[in-house]
């Protein structure tokens, strides 16, 4: 009998997603939240919603007893875990039985068994589904480790026992770099998982990253509703997502699909989950060369775009299964048409190596959800992207008949999305979309990596273009304000005859750039740069002023931020680049690599910060002398703290 309410316990878009389709079913829908989230788009979406403690993880989306009591306070009678924090726990699923609520996944059994990626292999293995060559013991000495990675041979994977979305996971291309890789990995694993255990496995060279969505109910019935293509990848992370996979055949679809709902029935799985393969794409796909990762015991991110091919609602299907109905389809009768591209729209900086980027999403402007575009956002304009969780804003999914159509869709959307206040990979994601190798369906896990000049350009700074569209916002600004007021206290510099004109200077790269503006008479502006002059009705760029006080210019799916020059900011900015190494964004100092009076050489580590659950290393900008370093392991630091200071000389 199908619960009549559900408690998400999950934040962003997928808590929001969930509750779409559980109020289409008329189930009442429980949000919970951290202090972080008190006003965030998933607790205005909910019913009703209940405070489970501070913004950390661990205090509020981790704390079972917590999501639990809000559960017994709120009449819940089933829970949802969305997908990351407690989703493939099987603790909290079995906390959920002992306190008679519904868990919406599959049994504790099914997730320990494939929760641990060197135990799951086993289990595949003995189930008669290929698994990639690697190391799954349990002794984790350094010097048994780096022996099993040679006997493998180089390149290898680093991968952590309990982890996944590339956390603890390092590629290791030669022996002398593997103790500082498993160092790294380690660390990384237990910060994200509490579990520092690895496993190794052989790097395929051309690997595709395909995996299939499988379902499971209570009376034994499993299907797959086909596969995914998951190959472009940043960081071992995914970053565009496609269904079905390119050049994928009828007769290795077959064969991967009947491996996946083997993999299912072995731990006699319930619900949704995916199982992950990797192939081998260095001749082609073939049906004799993909080998098992992983499963992933729930729901995933890219659930939209096998969504969009077959139909199907995978959350009503979940929440169906969960309450003990049959699998609503058979495996003859599942059908897809078509192709879906989905683009994880992410707040980070790609011009600092990807970094995510905190702060107020002062404009938000998504596509319309219309023509086959879906947008599924956690966010709205206003909210705040926090360093406590991921940094996604939205996923944004296209669909189309073919593959090329779908992809030229989505990187229009893409195009036309606007965001400020924080910086965003959406210029990237337009690049990558329309690549012509993407566009050509020539993709593995390498893609970013093989064009990134292409995907991420090296920027000197805005486009004259956009400088002149910014100075025309200022006269329309300025026009506004004083519209209907004293003709006198007006800044159109008027004249009795001839155009006025007038100079606005902006700070570009730590340089003054000035555009000339003539006031035409009856109204109007010319924008002239160096020069040469442009028409600022020409491009589709549009601008606007932040609560900074600088002026936002978007274009293309990128946001240029653009300030006037201060002689007295420039010289301090300069000064700032060149004799010091600051935070590009808060977080903990987990490693300080130099000490005062070294000599380092420019790209040389000097420290570790870890945010957002991910390690970012700190180099030096150029040869240099540290004169001091002001942080220490462990420190937590603030957007802009100086770790390392330099001597102004050059280093010998």
């Amino acid at each position: 009998m199908m619960f009549r309410s559900l408690l998400i316990a999950n934040r962003g878009e997928i808590a929001v997603r969930v509750m779409w389709t559980a109020k289409c079913m008329g189930l009442r829908t429980i949000a919970v939240y951290s202090d972080a989230d008190a006003t965030a788009a998933h607790v205005a979406a909910a019913d009703e919603a209940h405070r489970i403690g501070p913004a950390a993880p661990r205090e509020s989306y981790l704390n079972v007893d917590a999501i639990l009591a809000a559960a017994k306070e709120s009449g819940a009678e089933a829970i949802h875990p969305g997908y990351g924090f407690l989703s493939e726990n099987a603790a909290f699923a079995e906390a959920c039985a002992a306190a008679k609520i519904v868990f919406v996944g599959p049994p504790p059994k099914a997730i320990r068994a494939m929760g641990l990626k060197d135990r799951a292999k086993a289990l595949m293995a003995k189930a008669g589904v290929p698994v990639v060559p690697g190391y799954l013991g349990e002794d984790q000495s350094p010097a048994l480790l780096a022996a099993e990675a040679t006997k493998i041979g180089f390149p290898v994977l680093i991968k952590a026992v309990a982890g996944g979305g590339g956390k603890g996971m390092r590629k290791v291309d030669a022996a002398g770099e593997f103790a500082a890789a498993l160092d790294g990995a380690k660390r990384e694993a237990k910060s994200a998982f509490g579990d520092d255990r690895v496993l190794i496995e052989k790097y395929v060279s051309r690997p595709r990253h395909i995996e299939m969505q499988v379902f499971g109910d209570t009376k034994g019935n499993a299907v797959h509703l086909f596969e995914r293509d998951c190959s472009l990848q940043r960081r071992h992370q995914k970053v565009v997502e496609e269904a079905p996979a390119p050049g994928m055949t009828a007769a290795m679809r077959a064969k991967m699909g009947e491996a996946a709902v083997k993999a299912a029935k072995a731990v006699g799985y319930v619900g949704a989950g995916t199982v992950e393969f990797i192939a081998d794409a260095s001749e082609g796909l073939r049906d004799d060369r993909f080998w098992f990762m992983e499963m992933n015991t729930r729901l995933q991110v890219e659930h939209p775009v096998t969504e969009a091919i077959t139909g199907l609602d995978l959350v009503e299907w979940q929440l169906r299964v969960a309450a003990g109905e049959a699998l609503p389809k058979r495996q003859e009768d599942i059908r897809a048409r078509g192709h879906a591209i989905e683009a994880r729209l992410y707040a980070e900086d790609p011009d600092k190596g990807f970094l995510p980027s905190v702060g107020k999403l002062e404009i938000l402007r998504l596509p319309e959800q219309r023509n086959g575009i879906r947008v599924d956002a956690g966010v709205r304009e206003g909210d705040e992207v926090t360093i406590f969780y991921d940094p996604m804003i939205a996923k944004v999914i296209a669909w189309g008949e073919a593959r090329e159509g779908a992809a030229a869709k989505l990187a229009a959307a893409l195009a036309n999305t606007e965001v400020a206040g924080v910086h965003t990979n959406a210029g990237f994601l337009v690049r990558a979309l329309r690549e012509p190798d993407f566009v050509a369906g020539e993709i593995d896990t390498g893609f970013i990596e093989r064009h990134s000049a292409q995907l991420m350009p090296i920027r000197t700074g805005p486009p004259p273009h956009i400088l002149a569209r910014a100075a025309s916002f200022i006269v329309e600004e300025r026009a506004a304000l004083h519209r209907g007021g004293d003709p006198w206290d007006a800044h159109d510099g008027f004249r009795l005859a001839g155009a006025s004109t007038e100079t606005i200077e902006f700070l570009v790269v730590e340089k003054k750039v000035a555009a000339k503006i003539a006031h035409r008479r009856g109204g109007g502006v010319s924008v002239s740069i160096d020069g040469r002059e442009f028409d600022t009705r020409a491009h589709a760029a549009s601008a606007a002023r932040l609560s900074s006080g600088a002026i936002a210019v978007m274009e293309g799916g990128e946001t240029w931020m653009l300030s006037l020059y201060d002689p007295f900011a420039a010289a301090d900015a300069v000064g700032a680049a060149t004799d010091r190494v600051s935070t590009p964004m808060p977080g903990k100092i987990v490693q300080v690599l130099v000490k005062p009076g070294d000599a380092v050489k420019q790209g040389q580590p000097l420290a570790v910060l870890e945010a957002m659950k991910m390690e970012h290393t700190l180099s030096a900008p150029a040869d240099a002398k540290v004169a001091s370093v002001d942080v220490a392991p462990g420190d937590q630091v603030t957007d802009g703290a100086t770790v390392v200071r330099f001597e102004m000389e050059k280093a010998a």
